[in-house]
């Protein structure tokens, strides 16, 4: 079996070529799910037309969504010690401070024609309401910081999300993806650890359901660098991250299983981790191999520059719900138009939701310019 995907030559044009398939249960799935789907940028004009259209404006933004991470300093947030810089007053100042409550709403205003959303779970909940939290220990680097995260199961969490569901349905705005950093340790070495990070997933896939979300990211956990191959006497070898790499796998079928269950897709990211490689998300997709798990790629999370295009292209297949479309400084350039027509090439029918990291504009400024390269590029 073979299948299309895109490669892109210098000058940043796409030509489509066949690749051998990698895992053939989960290719047969894929090529399923693709068959007969015209690429992104068309549609079919009229039964047995046979001709494709350009898609209308309405239809591009229906492929848009709004992403709170780069506006994540316009939230409410819980009391802190830490003073909040000049540039995020500035921020305040000229939006305002907002809730997730007040997202709905604030995406119609602020990004007409978009109607559907991506929520980062570090912004869930009534920070004034400590019911809704839990609190956990985690390394940032070589120290160790608590930090609370919203807790889907609670009594009061429950009645929230349901208070949320009604703010979107009566904005006529939906959630198609929420960007999950909540569950933690999902391939740790430590059973327990790894027990407990599936659990809080779980939970998440049930408060999920309850907002209507389509897809859930999970990431991968364990080290935030992948263990590296070591010398040997012959061929170096990396044993270590084998380790993980199986963890990954059983701990995504698991979720995979669960989510299918509530109606929720579980996603991996390029985000961290074992994730960093394209090719160990492909290795957990492959061997996983549901319909319930796929991937959501990230157009700037990578570790060097050649991967911005070819390790996207690599992820591209596997993606068919949900995708990062960023702009982000750490790179001298980023054509975010050359990884639209990445995607679509590779027949992504899904959502691109504006996740603008850094660089010269604010948060919304940010967002607000990848619509325009994202609508120029469909």
């Amino acid at each position: 079996m073979h299948f299309e995907t895109a490669h892109t030559n210098r000058e940043g044009n796409i030509k489509l070529q066949n690749r051998p398939t990698q895992g053939t249960g989960r290719r047969t799935f894929l090529q399923t799910a693709t068959a007969g789907v015209a690429l992104a940028g068309s549609v079919n004009a009229g039964p047995g037309t046979g001709v494709a259209r350009a898609l209308t404006e309405k239809e591009k933004l229906a492929r848009l969504a709004s992403n709170t991470w780069p506006l994540r300093t316009l939230f409410k947030s819980r009391p802190t010690s830490r003073p909040v810089g000049p540039e995020v007053e500035a921020f305040r100042k000229k939006y305002g401070q907002i809730t997730m409550l007040d997202f709905p709403q604030f995406t119609k205003d602020t990004f007409p024609g978009v109607w559907h959303m991506d929520l980062w779970s570090s912004l869930f909940g009534d920070v004034t309401d400590q019911s809704m939290y839990v609190g956990s220990t985690v390394m940032m680097g070589e120290n160790k910081r608590t930090v609370y995260e919203f807790d889907p199961s609670t009594p009061s969490s429950k009645k929230w999300l349901t208070t949320l569901a009604g703010k979107m349905a009566a904005g006529g705005v939906l959630c198609h993806h929420i960007s999950n950093n909540a569950p933690r340790d999902i391939c740790d070495l430590d059973p327990e650890k790894r027990k407990a990070g599936i659990d809080v997933a779980k939970k998440w896939l049930d408060g999920a359901a309850i907002l209507g979300a389509k897809t859930m990211r999970v990431n991968t956990g364990g080290p935030r660098i992948a263990p590296s191959a070591v010398a040997t006497s012959d061929y170096p070898r990396n044993d270590e991250v084998v380790k993980y790499l199986s963890n990954a796998i059983e701990s995504f079928k698991e979720m995979a299983d669960y989510g299918q269950k509530v109606g929720v897709k579980v996603t991996i990211e390029n985000h961290w981790g074992l994730s960093a490689n394209p090719l160990h998300v492909r290795i957990i997709l492959d061997e996983v191999n549901h319909p319930f798990c796929e991937a959501s790629p990230d157009f700037c999370n990578w570790e060097h520059e050649y991967m911005l295009y070819h390790a996207l292209d690599d992820l591209a297949p596997y993606a068919h719900s949900t995708v990062h479309a960023k702009t982000w400084s750490r790179w001298k350039e980023v054509d975010v138009q050359r990884c639209v027509r990445i995607m679509t090439a590779n027949k992504f029918q899904g959502i691109f939701a504006l996740e603008y990291e850094e660089g010269p504009w604010d948060g919304v400024d940010g967002a607000r310019y990848l619509m325009k390269e994202v609508l120029a590029a469909l």
